[in-house]
């Protein structure tokens, strides 16, 4: 559980992410601004059905904007679905996105993005910028880097996307259940730190991970210290919220991973953490695909379960509020192992003083090759107590790297296929380590599709991610 971060990552990566607006998605090169603010669109994504458009709104002039609209028109047949990082209004065919409270002003040479989901063929036509012709106009559908050959831009296999599938999920008794009451388990993967790798979870990679994998939810694991979001709470929360969009998008739960780790207290943040699940919670509350998780490993001396419970009992009022009906998850003493790494509490101490709320699960984390009998006989008779979610794993050690133990790691899954525990590997990335899926490079090239570029630990677990759900 114990991980240390590659700090050299942090001073080289830390700049180059600060100079790239504040998306999820790198963009392509702009070019020299023109001496008028300029609206340009792109499809980023496209799978037949629906596709997920992109305008970037530029200001070439010396003076900023300080508020901005954009109109235009959709072929008969083509509807807007979801969006993201404006308003919307609609008439007939015409839609009109406006700026929201922060993102109104745009600096002279800046550029803010907004974003929507279309049904339909065709793209906008007709665009305006505040009254005036974008300028950028409808650009020619760019096809996305890294949509790999063989993988057709489609829903998975049966027709039907995990959400569309399961709908609002629910915790009932023990288990994690569907808007049907059936218990299912959710498998997927886990973002490494978006402040460093922001470029291995992109349109084109969360297409393959949605379809190609055919994982049901996304982990979206945003640090709170180590260059992550005390240091620019507006950028983290927005890529955030790009994030839950990419991940509906594509049918897949989104979990909002509050990456907690040093320190390890969660109420050292606890005033960051009502601010930022505040917005996502009352931005997201119509969405059925989203689950909360509000503190990744509480650890440390002095840090029991009574210390997370009084979190926990603060901050879950701060989503109920917004969103009465989402799962949240709350992390255990010791590195959410359990109590199984130290003395804060395990399962029977959190059973009889639970959180004092409902639809709540408790979070379990394990890495195979340190993590022997010992913590897999303890989350098995937690099971029999608790509602658990595992949102975080690997095949190695709990630094996230050394040699794999796939034997080890495959008893774990046996025992949550057999309990319908749902679980998250760590990590969708290609960081130097061997717990990240990708080799080092990919995420740069573009080349997250097939088998060629994937460690021995991104097969193994994609194999295990393929295989057919039980919904």
């Amino acid at each position: 559980m114990r991980r240390t971060r590659r700090l050299l990552l942090l001073a080289g990566l830390v700049a180059a992410v600060a100079a790239v607006p504040a998306t999820v998605v790198a963009q392509a090169a702009v070019a020299p601004a023109a001496a008028t603010p300029t609206a340009s669109f792109a499809k980023v994504s496209d799978w037949g059905s629906g596709w997920e458009g992109r305008y970037t709104i530029t200001n070439g002039g010396s003076t900023a904007l300080t508020s901005w609209r954009v109109q235009f028109d959709l072929p008969a047949g083509t509807t807007v679905g979801s969006h993201w990082n404006a308003t919307l209004t609609s008439s007939g065919q015409r839609h009109t996105f406006g700026n929201l409270s922060w993102n109104g002003r745009i600096a002279p040479g800046a550029s803010v993005t907004f974003g929507f989901i279309g049904a339909g063929p065709g793209a906008p036509n007709g665009c305006q910028l505040n009254g005036q012709p974008c300028g950028g106009g409808t650009g020619p559908t760019p096809t996305p880097t890294a949509t790999p050959t063989g993988v057709p831009p489609t829903v998975p296999p049966g027709g039907r996307t995990p959400v569309a599938a399961n709908g609002q999920l629910r915790v009932c008794g023990r288990q994690l259940c569907n808007a049907a009451g059936k218990a299912i388990q959710l498998r997927g993967m886990s973002t490494h730190g978006i402040q460093w790798y922001a470029d291995c979870a992109t349109p084109a990679s969360l297409d393959v991970l949605a379809r190609e994998w055919q994982a049901d939810v996304l982990r979206i694991s945003m640090y709170i210290q180590e260059g992550g979001y005390e240091t620019d709470p507006r950028r983290f929360t927005d890529m955030v919220h790009d994030y839950i969009e990419l991940a509906t998008a594509r049918g897949m739960y989104a979990i909002v991973d509050w990456h907690m780790l040093t320190p390890g207290d969660p109420n050292h943040n606890l005033e960051r953490a009502r601010t930022f699940f505040a917005e996502i919670a009352d931005r997201h509350r119509a969405k059925n695909n989203v689950i909360y998780e509000i503190a990744n490993e509480p650890n440390g001396d002095g840090v029991t379960w009574s210390t997370i419970k009084g979190y926990a009992d603060q901050i879950i009022p701060v989503i109920r509020t917004r969103d009465a009906d989402a799962v949240v998850l709350v992390g255990t003493p010791d590195w959410s192992s359990l109590g199984a790494s130290g003395s804060g509490g395990g399962a029977d101490v959190i059973a009889a003083n639970p959180v004092s709320a409902g639809n709540v699960m408790y979070v379990f984390h394990f890495y195979a090759a340190s993590h022997d009998d010992y913590y897999l006989d303890t989350v098995s008779r937690a099971a029999e107590l608790l509602p658990l979610f595992v949102t975080e794993f690997g095949t190695q050690d709990y630094s996230g790297d050394g040699p794999n133990d796939f034997v080890m790691a495959q008893r774990y899954l046996d025992l949550f296929a057999s309990r319908k525990i749902s679980w998250v590997n760590w990590n969708f990335s290609d960081d130097f380590r061997s717990g990240a899926v990708f080799t080092e490079g990919t995420c740069a090239a573009g080349a997250f599709g097939g088998t060629a570029r994937l460690k021995e630990a991104g097969l193994w677990i994609r194999d295990r991610i393929r295989t057919p759900d039980d919904f």
